[in-house]
């Protein structure tokens, strides 16, 4: 029997909480007289029972816990919020959702999942009950998340009405194409019709002259979408829940906030009923401010950010004298002692992106290399080979930090270090993304993190282990190969 999370009313009728302390095990009721607002999480465990309002404890039992490939770390601290009067029940089971008989069949025939993922217990019942509030929901790298809004809005969709009914914004056509993939793989058996929306690889058909959208999920980049609503192809009037997939990019300043503020404001004005969904691993202070403005009275769902990292991922940095060091680290330290499963090495530039995969070439590697000044059917050919396991080693720019599954990413080598293009501080946030390549949905992973002597590369790192409250070990010499060795038995991908 899952456990019901009831709303439980303040003073002024607004928001209560709801902590999903996940432990399998049973606590009891505790409250406090304050509320908290979205993204309040207290680094110390004494302040919490000051920050939030009506505190109730959601706990999902484990007894005789099947192998699933996804679940969140068992430590993980997963709280919800809660707006409105709504009760909530977690769902132990995909049973519990009521979902149609072609979805279940999806979930256990196509992707053979087995039971809810921690993430998905809490947040499908908040997506899918009745009146169905907003959701605004930050969670660990490869816990899930993608099938959550997927799930939301396959549920919501009407399969005898031909018209576009759920859409879903991304900011990279790579991201659009995965969740596209998810999306008909999981639906496969429901008759419910889906378009990507992202840039054309061929010019032979306009926006202008296209067929108007009957697709009913549609699925794309921001500006694809902004087009095709310009030229009036792709309805609104139908629209029952919109998506918004690493809404923390999505959404700021530096991203995606006009074009998605603009898409808000075309679908309010024919359809002001409609669900909005934000999903992402991280999100800001700035974009937390701008999203309780914009999204009224969400129900929440977040992590602690010292839970961010995950727990299954080793990291490491070296400190590497020259440039050309940290090819030699590459090659000679980390490539050449075994089978570690797929690689992706993250650049800052399109240029520090040829001058690797030059070298790499050179001494015999069989390697490719993405980022976003590559042609749209050249990236989509390297991701699909890299996805097939055509290829080892990829090496990218963030066009691919955010949001790209590949379960066999074992190690993560951050050839350059993310840094903000203005400031040249360090970006928490796709540090935070490039680590969760790895170890997806709670595999063995390690990162390697290659600093430059000279420069602020150490600087940016001990930034980084301030920010997140941790302590990435060093490989006391570079071109050590028992360190490495050591490194990488410590990560599990390595026999002792």
């Amino acid at each position: 029997m899952s456990d019901t999370v009831e709303k439980v009313s303040t003073a002024d009728a607004s928001s209560s909480s709801v902590e999903a302390s996940i432990t399998g095990e049973n606590t009891e009721p505790t409250t406090t007289t304050e509320k908290t607002k979205w993204g309040d999480v207290e680094d110390d465990d004494e302040e919490e029972s000051d920050a939030v309002s009506e505190l109730k404890y959601l706990s999902i039992k484990d007894e005789e816990k099947p192998e699933s490939i996804l679940d969140e770390p068992e430590d993980s601290n997963i709280k919800a919020v809660t707006s409105g009067d709504t009760p909530y029940t977690s769902a132990s089971r995909f049973e519990d959702l009521n979902l149609s008989p072609e979805l279940m069949k999806g979930l256990y025939v196509e992707m053979k999942f087995e039971k809810p993922s921690k993430i998905q217990a809490i947040s499908l019942p908040m997506i899918i009950t009745p009146p169905h509030k907003h959701l605004i929901a930050q969670a660990h790298n490869g816990s899930g998340k993608t099938t959550c809004f997927v799930l939301g809005m396959l549920s919501r969709v009407d399969p005898s009405l031909r018209q576009p009914q759920a859409l879903c914004i991304c900011p990279t056509r790579e991201l659009a194409n995965q969740n596209m993939e998810v999306l008909q793989k999981m639906g496969k058996f429901t008759g419910i019709t889906a378009e990507v929306a992202v840039p054309e690889s061929n010019q032979g058909v306009t926006t202008a002259r296209r067929a108007p959208v009957s697709a009913q999920v549609v699925i794309g980049t921001p500006g694809t979408l902004k087009k095709w609503m310009a030229f009036k192809k792709l309805g609104l009037n139908h629209l029952k829940i919109l998506v918004f997939d690493e809404a923390d990019h999505m959404l700021a300043t530096d991203g995606f906030r006009d074009d998605s503020l603009r898409i808000m404001k075309d679908i309010e004005r024919v359809n002001p009923n409609y669900q909005v969904l934000l999903f992402s691993a991280t999100f800001n202070e700035t974009v937390k401010d701008f999203v309780q403005r914009t999204v009224k009275s969400p129900n929440q769902l977040f992590v602690k950010r010292e839970d961010l990292a995950l727990d299954s991922v080793k990291q490491y940095k070296v400190v590497c004298p020259k440039e050309q060091d940290k090819i030699e680290v590459i090659k000679d330290q980390i490539m050449e002692l075994g089978d570690i499963g797929q690689t992706i090495i993250f650049v800052k530039t399109k240029v520090s992106a040829s001058k690797v995969h030059k070298a790499l070439a050179e001494m015999g590697y069989d390697v490719t290399s993405v980022h976003g000044s590559m042609s749209q059917e050249d990236r989509d050919k390297i991701v699909k080979e890299f996805k097939d396991c055509l290829t080892q080693v990829l090496i990218a720019t963030d066009v691919l930090a955010r949001g790209f599954d590949q379960q066999r990413v074992n190690l993560v080598v951050n050839y350059n270090m993310p840094t903000k293009y203005e400031t040249g501080e360090p970006d928490y946030e796709v540090y935070l993304h490039r680590v969760g390549r790895a170890g997806r949905f709670g595999r063995k992973g390690a990162v390697f993190n290659l600093l430059l002597e000279n420069g602020n590369d150490k600087e940016v790192m001990e930034k980084i282990e301030r920010y997140f409250g941790a302590q990435v070990k060093e490989i006391k010499s570079w071109n050590s190969e028992e360190e490495y060795k050591g490194a990488l038995k410590e990560a599990g991908l390595l026999d002792e």
